[in-house]
């Protein structure tokens, strides 16, 4: 018997052994940033949402997508902070590398958060606004009067506006 080949089935080849390596790439990299952090997974993997602990064991959620050509491109990354830092990506860079990252920026955004939650524990903070990539809070003041406080940053120690 004769197997015969269409003209797409080089390609088609080609194709399965590219997402066969990518996968397991993928799998690999999970495995090395551990896979108690994976909160959810895309089905065809460009797609990853990560749970990440910082030093005050604050959650926050770093999400991630994949191109198919990963690790030549870098992934796209978006995380519920006030300001995303700028990856830093080589075709030897892994998964690890976007959380370790990740994790250098939240350390750097430490005494911001801590300042808010200051704030929270003294004044009385409407919470509909309440969100780690914020950078203001809502104070009641009493009959329905609010002040908008906007927290530097960068200094989250200075005055506020």
């Amino acid at each position: 018997m004769m197997n015969r080949m269409g003209c797409g089935e080089p390609t088609r080849s080609k194709e399965l052994a590219t997402s066969t390596r990518f996968h397991r790439l993928v799998y690999s990299e999970i495995e090395e940033i551990g896979w108690e952090n994976l909160v959810r997974l895309g089905g065809d993997l460009t797609f990853l949402s990560l749970r990440i602990l910082d030093k005050k064991g604050r959650v926050h959620f770093l999400e991630v997508q994949l191109d198919k050509t990963y690790p030549k491109c870098p992934p796209s990354i978006s995380a519920d902070v006030p300001y995303m830092f700028d990856l830093e990506w080589s075709t030897h860079s892994r998964l690890k590398n976007v959380v370790q990252q990740y994790q250098e920026h939240l350390e750097k955004l430490q005494e911001f958060w801590s300042t808010l939650e200051d704030i929270e524990k003294t004044l009385w903070v409407d919470h509909k606004m309440s969100s780690l990539a914020v950078s203001s809070c809502r104070i009641n003041i009493g009959n329905d009067c609010f002040i908008v406080l906007s927290i530097n940053i960068i200094d989250p120690r200075s005055l506020p506006e």
